[in-house]
């Protein structure tokens, strides 16, 4: 059997990253791990000043449509690091809140697949044929969450 997730309130919504479920990294408080990630493009970049705006829009729909700004300057590194902002988000996220962690874990040793029509790099894509990212990023979280029990 294999999990899908997608929508926050569908089955296993708390496993996107829509969901709200604040974090605390770098001493910073973040509404949802969209928020966080969707800043973090912009760091050292000469559109940092877009990484406050994120922190503070009101929901992670409108954090993510600021970070998908093409007419933004990225920083340069971004592709290189975005996964692993994207996977300490997450476990930061799974970490703090117990009650998700438990969602988590009753996965057992499942596959976990974000069934985005849309997405092809985090999710699986209308065809199923994506790389899943976040879905992975979830069972590697859920495998050093185990370790640490």
């Amino acid at each position: 059997m294999t999990i899908y997730f997608y929508k926050v309130n569908e089955p296993y919504g708390c496993f996107s990253n829509f969901s709200p479920h604040s974090i605390q990294l770098h001493g910073e408080n973040w509404q949802t791990v969209e928020h966080y990630y969707q800043a973090q493009k912009f760091i050292g970049s000469l559109d940092e000043e877009l990484t406050a705006i994120i922190k503070a829009a009101p929901t992670p729909e409108q954090a993510a449509a600021l970070g998908r700004d093409c007419n933004r300057q990225l920083r340069s590194n971004w592709e290189q690091i975005k996964v692993q902002v994207m996977r300490k988000a997450v476990l930061q996220k799974f970490l703090t809140h117990q009650d998700i962690q438990a969602v988590l874990l009753s996965t057992a040793n499942l596959i976990i697949v974000e069934n985005s029509p849309n997405d092809y790099y985090w999710g699986c894509g209308e065809t199923n044929t994506g790389n899943n990212h976040l879905g992975k990023i979830l069972m590697s979280v859920r495998e050093e969450i185990k370790s640490k029990l």
